[in-house]
């Protein structure tokens, strides 16, 4: 099959859930979406929203707090919202991709010289007795290794073990610093690496179609062309230049004249940030207005399936500070209900 750009756009839509809510659980769709976005405390749970039928967001709460729901540093060396079993497998998998941190980041400076399984060691001792705040964990760690600054050696902790911060971290309305754990104390299950080709299916079945390249966008893992072109049950499809696309046999596609409602997502989801182009949802022109020097600027407004405008939360209230276009009658039908929605949400 060819797809279209705006197939494509259509499919992955659908495979959201952002064409229409779904009747499932925080963690059936934090499974399915293969993790949410969480270096912000609040992305996830507008993820959620736009994407569940009904959904109470002490849910999570809960779910963190009883460990079937995780936050832990995992694709893109980034900060997700996990289950557990993708908790203790992706970590492990992403692991080049700490390495390649560690290797450039000047938050790490001079400490990544220090000999690896004497950090790994050091570290292991620091968490023997229990969970640690990051700057206690820093500190003890600078004890050990005197010449480098605690929190460089916090930043070098946190990339070369798999550490999950605790709750009440990300926990709906309720301030929480950094805490870490071993993730498969926190768990109890073994870290262990997950089944690839598998991994691959579930990225296709919430992403695709899509190409090698994508595939890697959103893991950060390089060399997965030979994996997907071992994978004899993947059909190929193609897109309007002639790329080849990956896809699960099975997987649904979307009509090209599918309606795609307003949705109100964070400054981060990865509807927009695992493919290799990034254009799915967005073009050049949404982009510059979402980035910032320093990450994104604000929360997103997506009209029609693109990312068309942004907003934020003032006081408990959705304040639209941009839209990229006039909106329709029904368009702005759509955005008033939207709004309501998280504004319902926000003050719960």
């Amino acid at each position: 099959m060819r797809f279209s750009s705006r197939r494509l756009n259509r499919t992955l839509l659908l495979r959201q859930h952002l064409l229409e809510r779904a009747p499932m659980s925080p963690e059936a769709m934090a499974s399915h979406l293969v993790g949410l976005q969480a270096q912000e405390p609040l992305p996830p749970y507008l993820s959620l929203a736009a994407r569940l039928s009904t959904f109470d967001p002490h849910d999570v709460s809960r779910a963190l707090e009883s460990a079937d729901l995780v936050r832990v540093l995992s694709l893109r060396d980034t900060i997700h919202l996990h289950v557990r079993s993708d908790a203790v497998t992706l970590p492990v998998w992403a692991a080049p991709v700490r390495e390649r941190e560690i290797r450039a980041s000047q938050s790490v400076g001079a400490a990544r010289e220090l000999d690896r399984d004497e950090v790994v060691a050091a570290l292991a001792e620091v968490l023997a007795d229990g969970p640690v705040p990051v700057r206690d964990l820093g500190a003890a760690l600078g004890a050990r290794f005197p010449g480098h600054a605690p929190a460089a050696l916090g930043q070098l902790a946190r990339l070369v073990a798999v550490l999950v911060q605790l709750p009440p971290r990300g926990c709906w309305g309720r301030a929480g610093g950094i805490v870490y754990e071993p993730a498969d104390r926190w768990t109890g299950e073994p870290l262990t690496g997950p089944d690839v080709p598998a991994l691959v299916r579930r990225y296709l079945r919430a992403f695709g179609p899509a190409t090698a390249t994508d595939v890697t966008a959103w893991a950060g893992i390089t060399r997965l062309g030979p994996v997907l072109a071992a994978m004899e049950d993947l059909v190929v499809h193609e897109d309007e230049t002639g790329r080849p696309l990956w896809d699960v046999a099975d997987a649904p596609v979307a009509e090209e004249d599918t309606p795609a409602p307003v949705r109100l997502l964070g400054t981060y989801d990865n509807v927009w940030l695992s493919h290799q182009a990034r254009d799915r949802v967005t073009d050049p022109d949404g982009r510059k207005v979402w980035m910032g020097v320093n990450g994104a600027r604000m929360s997103t407004v997506f009209v029609d399936g693109w990312l068309t405008g942004l907003w934020r939360a003032v006081d408990g209230r959705v304040e639209v500070t941009t839209l990229l276009r006039d909106l329709t009658a029904t368009e702005r039908a759509q955005l008033d209900e939207e709004i309501a929605r998280v504004e319902d949400l926000l003050g719960r």
